[in-house]
Order: C-alpha cells, then structure tokens, then sequence
C-alpha cells in the first residue's frame, strides 16, 4: 500500500513530546498514512516555519503556530482553511475565545492543541517556613517581598524563576505582560514605539531586579523548558509562566516537588489590564502540503475528545492538553485531579488580546504584536532584555536599544516616517 506522507514541525515543550508518543495509534487506525517528526527548540522552530511558509518551501503538511501567525497567515491564504468539520469532532466544545484567536476573515485556520495563559506557581513548603503567604491575586510587590524572604543560594533555592532567553515568545512575551500592568504599550496609535517611557523602565526595572537579586545563575540563557525544568527540580520558589506547566509539575514522575506547588492568579504590577495573555499552540497545515487532507486528518484526531482521553489513560487526567475544550473542564475526573483547572480556565478566559493596554494602541496583542513585522524587531529586543539581565547593560541603556531597533524597523516597513 502507497502511503502518504505527512511531516509534522512542532515544538519541544512536554505536551508535544506526548503528542508523539501517542501518535502511532492514530498510525494504527490509518495506515495508509506515515507520520514525520521534526521536533525543534521553540525560536528555532518559528523560525523555519516562518521562512519555509514565506517562500513556499512545502517542507512540512502540519505546522504548531499560534494566535500571532494563525491569521496573518490565514489572511495572506498560506494556511488552509478547516471548512466541513466533521460533526463528531464537536467544534463548538472548543472554548470561543481560542478559536476567535485562530480565526480571520470568518475562517478557522488552526486547531489548538492546547491553550494558556499565565499563573503562579509557588513552593508552599518554602512560604510556610517563611511565615509567608501568597495572596490569590499578588502584586510584583507581593512576589519580590516572598522571593527575597525564600531566597536562598546557598542550598541551590532562588527566590524566583522567569525567563531570559532572547526571543519575541520567550522573554519578550513574558516581559510584555508585566509591562501592560505597569501602563506601558509598545507603540502610541501612530505606531511612534514608547520602550523608553517611564512604565516601561519601572517594568523591566523590576523584572530585571527581581532575577538578578533572587534568580537562579545563568538565568539570560533560560527559556521556558529551562526554567520549567529547574522549578520541577525544586530550585525556585516562585515561578510566572504558562499555565500548561501546572500538569507537568503535578506528575511524580516529572516533578521533585508535586505535593508542594500552590496556584495564584499572575502578579499585577498598577493595574490588571493585559497582565496575563492568552496563547495557543495550534495545528495548521500549510497550502503548500502535497497532503492536506492526510493532515489534517491528523490534527483533527490530536486536538479531539478522544486524544484527550487517550493522554489522561497515559499520563493520567492532571497531565491531559488544557485550555481548549469546555467538555475537558466539565469533567469531574479532571477537576478532582487537576487543582489549578479552574484557575487556567479563568485566567484563558479573561485575557483579551484586543484590549491589553491603558492606553489605546493599534495592535492586537497582549505578549506580542500583532504585526508580521514583530517577530523581526520583538527578536532584537529580546536580545536587549537579555543584556540587561544579563548586567552587561543597564536597564535604561537596553530599552534605548530596544527603542532605537524598533523605530529602524517600523520606518522600513512604512509605519513611520523619518
């Protein structure tokens, strides 16, 4: 039997990693189809998918992106579209607000896999012998008087942990929420870039301050796998990131403190506005795949009901995709075994993309820009960010930097004049 091939491109966080354990079931059940995996680090696999869809590569049929690339590819007809859904698949079981997110123009253009936003994750065990608590909804206030008081180097035990590493989906897309709840926005509404304002200097000032007082050594080079990894090995005490880690943390077999973690709400700095975003690691197939249909096939079997089940059989419920379908937070078994379900819920479902500022701005976006040309200069501020946490530059001398980068950018691409 002639087999058609499908490749799949996806990242390398846990929840794919699983994805592909399981997928030979899905081979078992089709024969007739063959399953490539290309498996990449999250800023090296955005960008061979952004240069292989540009140029019509065709190099993959399944493609992981999310609420940035979804529809301003789907716009530019790079992405095939998901029309006649099947009935059983229960596409409106999918939570509005993603499929919103994948959607331009009154087409979906990707399934998600699994959605997000931020919380907190705390070593109860450590604030209790401090005499600290964490508040349900903390302030950066909050996390740096609790990180100073657990800190503590000596036993290879940071006060906190958050990213570093360079990157629009890493550190920038961690920072930019802190940033929204400090005031801050990345352009006024003539796209004139304000990283030189006040509320961003207060933000990244304290982001910066809080990793090079109380964070782990080498903590530039960290991006979201490094920093899940050292939370689950118990050398944080205080972890801001994406709500998906909560399942990884809760399994003995991945995490040295699953009896230990507590929940809160992400930290506000000013104001809740824009504090926590919402993203998804969805599935699209490229109009350039020789076997579109194959695929998504494919993503209609990893994103259904079924899969779902198939993984809480595997891992067991706590460790099933979250943030995608309302059935998943109906379910007693996985509410009784998964103590931040509601939390993630909440917090998916009150992040607003379209309004994340205190100012207006013309983009859409609450960790990114919603502009193709974001992932160029949000890259280059990245790497700005990592300087200064790095200390080879002051806060004030990165975000100058970031400024000057991101005006250059806006001026070619015809936003601005000169």
């Amino acid at each position: 039997m002639a087999q058609t091939q499908v490749t799949i491109a996806t990242v390398n966080n846990n929840d794919m990693v699983v994805m592909q354990e399981l997928s030979s079931k899905f081979e078992e059940e089709n024969p007739d189809i063959q399953l490539n995996w290309v498996i990449l680090e999250e800023n090296v696999l955005r960008q061979r998918l952004t240069t292989d869809i540009a140029t019509g590569g065709g190099q993959f049929d399944i493609l992981t992106i999310g609420l940035f690339e979804t529809p301003i590819w789907g716009e530019r007809d790079w992405l095939v579209p998901f029309e006649n859904v099947p009935a059983d698949y229960d596409l409106d079981d999918v939570l509005q607000s993603v499929r919103d997110g994948l959607s331009t123009g009154g087409k979906l253009y990707a399934l998600p896999f699994y959605a997000e936003s931020q919380m907190t994750f705390y070593r109860k065990d450590l604030l209790d012998a401090a005499g600290e608590t964490m508040p349900d909804q903390p302030t950066w206030d909050d996390i740096e008087r609790i990180a100073a008081a657990i800190n503590d180097p000596e036993n290879d035990v940071y006060g906190i942990c958050l990213r570093g590493k360079p990157g629009w989906g890493e550190n920038v897309g961690q920072i930019t929420p802190v940033a929204n709840s400090y005031g801050a926005r990345w352009f006024d509404m003539d796209w004139e870039p304000q990283l030189t304002s006040p509320e961003w200097k207060e933000a990244l000032g304290r982001y910066v301050g809080l990793l090079r007082e109380y964070g782990p050594p080498g903590v530039a080079s960290n991006g979201y796998n490094e920093t899940l990894a050292l939370f689950a090995g118990g050398h944080c005490g205080i972890w801001v990131d994406a709500t998906v880690s909560a399942g990884f943390l809760t399994n003995p077999d991945e995490s040295k403190v699953h009896d230990k973690v507590g929940y809160a709400h992400p930290p506000v700095g000013k104001y809740e506005k824009g504090n926590h975003y919402l993203w998804s690691w969805a599935l699209a197939v490229p109009t350039s795949s020789k076997s579109a249909e194959a695929a998504q096939k494919f993503i209609y079997w990893a994103t259904s009901k079924e899969y779902i089940k198939l993984v809480a059989e595997h891992s067991g419920w706590a460790s099933v995709p979250p943030g995608t379908r309302e059935s998943t937070y109906a379910n007693p078994n996985y509410i009784e075994a998964a103590p931040f379900a509601q939390l993630t819920f909440d917090t998916i479902q009150t992040a607003d993309p379209t309004d994340a500022t205190q100012e207006p701005v013309p983009y859409v976006g609450i960790s990114y820009v919603g502009i193709p040309e974001f992932q160029s200069f949000g890259t280059t501020v990245g790497q700005e960010f990592a300087a200064a946490i790095a200390g080879s530059k002051t806060v004030e001398e990165a975000l100058q930097a970031a400024q000057d980068a991101t005006r250059t950018a806006m001026e070619q691409a015809g936003y601005i004049k000169n």
